[in-house]
């Protein structure tokens, strides 16, 4: 699990909430998806799947970690970690549904998954629009090349975000292993659309999403590689 602490002086990530299921047994824990607060639910109809649960690995019981917000018009996911594509398919969450996905960081289980999820998501597919991936700088590379060595080609197009890093978020041993994490933007994979750069406002604090109804940003978290935690929050609605 990412972030073993919030960094002091820095928000705390809330996210709203309805109804929750986890596969495949309730367990009561703390996600990368900080849930610091829970609101009622406003117009919209809101319902979080626990996928996986589970720290650093996969168990025969426990998932690695993975979240659903179920929305009106689709669902979001929040961190891909190993299995999640059987989580996925143990749930009633429809995979086609799947319409955006939000990484924390870049350790294996919280995004080993999603190589596999893509190709669950492209076998129940049948959107018009790209899927969007938000992630820190690195998950870009990480989709492309799996893809290409694995020379997967999917049902339909995919856009990844990344969210810059802050020099603040780099620990000195991971300053120490110097890897190339970003690629050529002029050789994206045959299903990818180019995607954006995000950087942090002056509160250190990266809007993903932001409409008339609903808004995402993100908030560094304290951890051994550069990590995140996301805000879901939606527009005030009258007499809510």
């Amino acid at each position: 699990m990412a972030g073993q602490g919030i960094e002091p002086g820095t928000p705390a990530a809330t996210l709203v909430r309805s109804s929750t299921t986890e596969i495949p047994r309730p367990i009561s824990t703390s996600l990368n998806v900080f849930f610091r607060q829970l609101f009622a639910m406003s117009s919209s109809t809101m319902e979080l799947t626990f996928l996986g649960t589970g720290s650093a690995y996969p168990s025969p019981s426990r998932g690695a970690s993975c979240v659903i917000l179920k929305m009106d018009d689709g669902s979001w996911m929040f961190d891909c970690g190993e299995g999640s594509q059987i989580q996925l398919q143990k749930s009633k969450v429809r995979a086609g549904k799947v319409n955006k996905i939000f990484i924390s960081h870049l350790h294996g289980d919280h995004m080993f998954g999603l190589p596999g999820l893509l190709c669950t998501i492209s076998g129940n597919n049948q959107r018009s629009e790209p899927l969007e991936i938000f992630g820190p700088v690195g998950l870009r590379r990480f989709i492309r090349t799996s893809l290409e060595l694995s020379r997967t080609m999917l049902g339909f197009s995919y856009i990844v975000h990344e969210m810059k890093v802050l020099p603040c978020q780099i620990p000195p041993d991971v300053q120490k292993w110097k890897i190339e994490d970003s690629c050529n933007e002029q050789r994206l994979h045959p299903n990818e659309r180019k995607g954006c750069l995000i950087e942090a406002d002056s509160d250190n604090v990266w809007t993903l999403l932001s409409n008339d109804k609903i808004s995402v940003k993100a908030v560094y978290l304290k951890h051994r590689i550069p990590s995140f935690g996301f805000c879901i929050q939606e527009a005030a609605s009258p007499g809510k």
